[in-house]
């Protein structure tokens, strides 16, 4: 028969009596199984959360180095433009209007306008190192804010430090003029109020260096015309008058 003192081979030996086990006993655990899944924890590839931090600072890194790049030409391109600027001084040209005829004016009952205007203006090059090409000019004659007529002025040079002298002529056979009244209102006291506005595309060109093309607004407001009551005709009163010009 069996030893009945004998423990059983894999349960833990017995306690004795007074609650120790006793050093004659051997026990044999059982053997744990392996972990299932290994690879959900352990394998990179498995598990979606996992995050190479080798990975991520090499892409900080390259991040960083692409908006160091771009920072650098930023401040050499705007080193270049500003030495430019300090060498080159560029000025926007000046306007002046020196005359202003009107002729065979006349307005209807309907208040329709009629009549030929012609401007003469001085335009100015202030700048000292760089040359202007006037590729196109429009200009338009107004009163107060209504357009009478509209015209083009042919495309010219101008040489450093160059006063031109330009000429526009305006022809209206039925312009509608809603405030009739305040033409009629300003012929009784012997001049009518009439503005002049232009717009050119302008290029700049220093050496060999060529500026993008820009676009002038010329204004030359309250240029006054002496016209009777009487009479279909007159001219610029108070002698030449500058305009205002804006990029």
């Amino acid at each position: 028969m069996a030893d009945q003192n004998r423990p059983v081979t894999g349960y833990p030996a017995p306690p004795a009596s007074n609650g120790y086990p006793t050093n004659t006993a051997t026990a044999y655990p059982y053997v744990a199984p392996p972990p299932q899944n290994q690879g959900q924890y352990f394998n990179v590839s498995a598990n979606p959360y996992y995050s190479d931090p080798y990975a991520n600072q090499q892409r900080a890194t390259f991040i960083r180095r692409i908006f160091a790049v771009f920072i650098g030409c930023i401040i050499i391109v705007g080193t270049i433009v500003f030495i430019m600027w300090l060498i080159l001084r560029p000025q926007i040209p000046q306007f002046r209007v020196d005359t202003l005829t009107l002729s065979n004016f006349n307005m209807s009952s309907n208040s329709l306008i009629s009549g030929t205007w012609d401007a003469r203006f001085t335009v100015r090059n202030p700048n000292s190192k760089i040359v202007l090409y006037y590729d196109r000019i429009e200009a338009a004659v107004f009163y107060k804010s209504e357009s009478i007529s509209e015209t083009t002025v042919p495309p010219f040079a101008q040489g450093k430090k160059n006063e031109t002298g330009v000429r526009a002529t305006f022809v209206s056979s039925s312009a509608y003029v809603d405030d009739r009244n305040g033409i009629s209102s300003e012929r009784s006291r012997g001049t009518v109020d009439f503005n002049l506005r232009m717009m050119a595309r302008v290029r700049f060109k220093a050496g060999a260096w060529w500026a993008r093309r820009r676009i002038l607004k010329i204004f030359c407001p309250n240029l006054s015309i002496g016209v009777s009551a009487n009479s279909t005709g007159g001219s610029l009163v108070g002698g030449s008058k500058n305009c205002r010009v804006t990029l």
